[in-house]
């Protein structure tokens, strides 16, 4: 039992990590099931369906990403806060000063 005013150990899996994951995890789903889009139709102004889907992932995974990066920023910000004067002196990578 850890003594009284010892901050509790925070879960390593949480709802904003896993929705994360989530977000970077979708686009490599999207791009190796090849036989979901693997097809001529419908075309987008003369270009087969198989090309302008794979271009419409591109700025789809930039913002999954900024998504995913701006809730483990948030979620690193609480915990950090949550950890008080001690925890303050860790940096985002892991790295203290």
């Amino acid at each position: 039992m850890a003594p009284p005013g010892t901050p509790r150990p925070q879960p390593v899996v949480t709802p904003a990590r896993a929705v994360a994951g989530v977000c970077l995890f979708a686009p490599f789903v999207a791009m190796l099931w090849v036989g979901s889009y693997a097809t001529a139709e419908p075309t987008l102004a003369g270009v087969p369906f198989f090309y302008w889907y794979q271009m419409l992932w591109v700025p789809v995974s930039a913002v999954l990403t900024a998504v995913a990066y701006a809730l483990v920023r948030r979620e690193q910000r609480a915990r950090r806060a949550a950890a008080g004067p001690a925890g303050g002196a860790e940096r985002a990578g892991g790295q203290t000063r």
